[in-house]
């Protein structure tokens, strides 16, 4: 840090198994990676490339060598792996991570409608491969699961192999953990904390409202995803309660 302040939380550091923040890469140039990583990158855990933008962005080995060179995991989106299933083609998914030497995997169901047993078992294949990363939740706004759904779903799919268990929010924050406006399912990702180590879940938080909530409701070393690249230096500032909306939770407390 540039200075010194006191009462602030204590951050874990890297490699870290929690306070985990994971930037979502919807397509960024070697150049504004490379900016991206001069200025923020101490504070990025992990990126993930969006959906399947990967597909279609230029130059993709040099930029992954640029994330590789500066220590920063990084996956493709949970997209491209349905995307991949719904053809039948997931032994030419699993080429494409050997490809670009992908050590990250998420699988996902949030578009492509699965049966979990199904699910599971790409985990644990992929968990030979690769950390494994699942996320849960629909990207339908109008598939509603309940909270013991919820719950069911994040415990086998840890106990197939997953490193963490990704809570839906889409890069909009709008559907899954969250209601059309934004707003937290606060009752919803309670009942979760309670039944699943907070430690094990990533909660997609892209707006700054549902960043603020997560560091109140668990602490300064919550698990955040798709953050966007311009709002990981505010992120941490919100994490460290140097920005208003944090400024007195963390000064009587500990983080």
């Amino acid at each position: 840090m540039n200075y010194n302040l006191l009462n602030i939380p204590e951050r874990t550091t890297k490699p870290r198994e929690s306070g985990l923040t994971m930037v979502m890469d919807k397509g960024l140039s070697i150049r504004e990676v490379e900016d991206l990583l001069d200025v923020a990158g101490d504070y990025i855990d992990m990126v993930k490339l969006g959906w399947a933008t990967s597909y279609v962005t230029p130059k993709l080995k040099e930029k992954l060598q640029i994330y590789r060179e500066a220590g920063i995991p990084f996956y493709f989106g949970g997209t491209l792996f349905e995307a991949f299933i719904v053809r039948n083609q997931f032994e030419d998914y699993r080429k494409v991570l050997d490809e670009f030497q992908m050590t990250y995997v998420e699988v996902s169901d949030g578009s492509l409608e699965m049966p979990h047993d199904e699910k599971c078992g790409y985990i644990r294949t992929l968990a030979q491969q690769a950390t494994v990363l699942s996320e849960v939740g629909s990207k339908d706004a109008e598939k509603i699961l309940a909270p013991y759904q919820w719950i069911e779903l994040m415990r086998a799919e840890l106990e197939a192999g997953a490193w963490k268990v990704i809570g839906e929010a889409r890069e909009a924050g709008n559907v899954g953990l969250f209601r059309e406006t934004g707003e937290v399912r606060q009752g919803l990702v309670k009942e979760i904390i309670h039944s699943i180590p907070a430690e094990k879940i990533i909660w997609e938080a892209p707006q700054k409202s549902q960043q603020v909530w997560f560091i109140k409701l668990v602490g300064a070393n919550v698990n955040l995803g798709n953050i966007a690249p311009a709002e990981v230096i505010p992120v941490e500032t919100i994490r460290l309660g140097l920005r208003g909306d944090t400024f007195s939770h963390f000064l009587n407390a500990k983080a």
